[in-house]
């Protein structure tokens, strides 16, 4: 980037939103790359890792679930679970009240590894957190929730976009 905001910023956007939106992209790289790190460190990668992360905060799910709680495709989370499952993350077991779907479940005591990366940073976010009133930190904790939405509808948008792009260029 040439510049330290970007020029496609919305034109009518004050010089603190600017900013604003400068440190969200910023904090994004970052977590991206941290979370590649852990996944190095588990010998996964990073889509692996952060599917397994939903599976440790969600439990067992189906794998339509999966695909829904990550904005995958069902034919990428088909190949994730493969991949987890043959490396001992994850076990897959048909659903007992629809045998056609399949649940996937983590397997417990694995997901202390994964924990243990993440003990300084919620240390870290904590003592941040501990500078902000009840009320600060109420929005920030709608902002934040927010931005996830926003995010899983722009994963969704994408996807749409590349299926329509597929077909039109199938059709070519």
């Amino acid at each position: 980037m040439s510049s330290k905001h970007d020029n496609n910023s919305v034109s009518n956007s004050t010089p603190l939103q600017q900013e604003l939106l400068f440190e969200l992209r910023q904090n994004s790289s970052r977590a991206v790359m941290f979370h590649q790190l852990i996944a190095e460190k588990l010998s996964l990668n990073a889509t692996d890792h952060k599917c397994l992360d939903f599976l440790y905060k969600n439990g067992s799910v189906t794998a339509g679930q999966l695909a829904q709680l990550t904005g995958l495709t069902t034919g990428a989370v088909t190949n994730v679970i493969d991949r987890l499952e043959q490396d001992g993350y994850v076990i897959r077991s048909k659903d007992p009240n629809d045998r056609r779907r399949v649940v996937v479940k983590p397997v417990e005591g694995k997901g202390d590894t994964i924990n243990s990366f993440f003990e300084s940073v919620s240390t870290s976010l904590l003592q941040i957190l501990s500078q902000y009133s009840e009320q600060e930190t109420i929005v920030i904790l709608d902002f934040i929730k927010r931005c996830n939405q926003m995010a899983l509808d722009e994963m969704n948008k994408l996807e749409r976009r590349r299926h329509t792009f597929e077909v039109n260029m199938h059709d070519c």
